[in-house]
């Protein structure tokens, strides 16, 4: 990867069913250096899942989610996709990953690395099967947030030496930490001048933010260039206060 590099946070919601002909490769995986981690999450998930009462607590379940949990019991021989396929929600939805054209997907997985409890970081064209985990899952004799951070850092700084744009929620950035990374705030900008930062609806703006820059193949490499891009189609991205705004409301619609 070179030029842009962008981290997503993946997304609780996970399509269902995948290319029964292959199954869970951990060594095909981008950042193979990881599979001794990999491994080691699998197994304590299985363990935690393999029980209702045990897996309810662990995975954060409820009455609607529990079945979840058997995700986990057969994630060696289920069916697998792409993970900018398997995750949806509010972030992924607006990528209409489905519907892209090869150019675009080919832009994704060369730049775009989802922060994954379950696998790490892998890249958006890696074929991951569908799991229960989260960043705050607690599984049995293993720390997420001890296992994760210190190996997942050493594979992403291995991978991308140009500009990091860093799209993930804190939980999942403190599972790979990457010092140089630039964080995007989002926000809504008022008619008197007046900047709010967005919550729930700021996964929206970053899903339009990544949809778009794949669509248009965009090569960029600094976050002046970054902004001199979004500039070109109409995204507001600017320096304000020693950080970076991406503002929600220019991103409505994306069109190409």
């Amino acid at each position: 990867m070179t030029g842009l590099t962008v981290l997503l946070p993946p997304s609780e919601t996970k399509r269902e069913g995948g290319d029964t002909e292959r199954t869970l490769d951990l060594g095909a995986l981008s950042f193979p250096e990881l599979a001794t981690e990999r491994a080691a999450v699998i197994t304590a998930a299985r363990s935690v899942s393999s029980e209702e009462s045990s897996a309810r607590t662990a995975l954060k379940l409820g009455p609607k989610s529990i079945a979840e949990r058997l995700r986990n019991l057969v994630l060696e021989t289920s069916p697998t996709m792409p993970a900018i396929e398997r995750y949806t929600g509010v972030l992924y939805d607006p990528l209409d990953a489905l519907a892209a054209d090869p150019a675009t997907r080919s832009w994704w997985d060369d730049h775009v690395v989802v922060q994954s409890a379950m696998f790490g970081p892998v890249g958006a064209g890696d074929l991951v099967p569908a799991y229960r985990l989260s960043h705050d899952s607690r599984l049995p004799g293993l720390r997420l947030a001890s296992l994760w951070p210190t190996p997942a850092a050493k594979a992403l700084s291995t991978r991308t030496p140009g500009l990091v744009l860093d799209l993930r929620s804190e939980g999942y950035r403190a599972l790979g930490p990457v010092p140089d990374a630039i964080p995007l705030r989002v926000v809504s900008v008022a008619g008197d001048g007046r900047r709010k930062a967005l919550n729930h609806w700021n996964k929206t703006a970053k899903g339009r933010l990544v949809s778009l820059l794949g669509r248009t193949g965009a090569a960029v490499s600094t976050m002046v260039e970054l902004s001199e891009w979004a500039a070109v189609h109409g995204v507001v991205v600017e320096p304000v206060d020693g950080g970076w705004d991406l503002v929600a409301e220019s991103l409505e619609p994306v069109t190409v």
